[in-house]
């Protein structure tokens, strides 16, 4: 009987924190703008097109595309070309076919990094990352983000309300201790 108070002050205190944390997810919720624009600006801030730049125009890459530009131009050299201007057929040749294979891809070697660093700068100006970041954001549907932060911050918003309830019982014994040495 003695520790009903402590077990109701446990109870409130958990109830209390319970509330708390729908108060916290329903603010974040209707927030959703303001983190969305926020999200983006972090996003825009963190990504880089300049390291999009490096690793496509790195030789390495590029060098891994040449068999298959060495291939595209074998098949276009041989089959395609012929066909579309029968005349050059007389003139071209395994050894010429070779011939302008190994210098298109020198010349194709050079080029890669040029284009690639040329269009990355292109979609550069016209990707506009914070928009694209918090549109999607501010797109989610208000149910489907509560549940997403409920989930994801299950752990966090548990030991909340268990630190309320343990709060709540010690509040409660000092209650008892109080009113024992006051004889209430």
């Amino acid at each position: 009987m003695i520790f009903i108070l402590p077990l109701i002050a446990a109870l409130i205190g958990w109830l209390i924190n319970k509330i708390a944390v729908s108060f916290i997810v329903r603010g974040l919720v209707k927030q959703q703008g303001v983190i969305a624009n926020r999200l983006g600006e972090l996003a825009e801030d963190q990504f880089s097109f300049d390291d999009i730049k490096t690793k496509l125009a790195d030789p390495e890459n590029i060098k891994n595309l040449i068999p298959l530009v060495e291939s595209h131009l074998d098949s276009f050299l041989r089959e395609r070309l012929p066909k579309a201007m029968p005349v050059l057929s007389m003139f071209i040749g395994d050894t010429i076919v070779n011939q302008i294979k190994s210098h298109l891809v020198n010349e194709l070697d050079a080029l890669f990094p040029v284009l690639i660093n040329q269009y990355i700068s292109n979609v550069e100006k016209e990707l506009d990352i914070k928009k694209m970041i918090s549109s999607r954001i501010n797109n989610i549907p208000s149910a489907t983000l509560q549940s997403t932060v409920r989930e994801g911050l299950k752990p966090q918003f548990r030991q909340l309300e268990l630190l309320g309830a343990i709060s709540g019982f010690i509040i409660g014994l000092l209650t008892l201790a109080a009113c024992a040495l006051l004889h209430c």
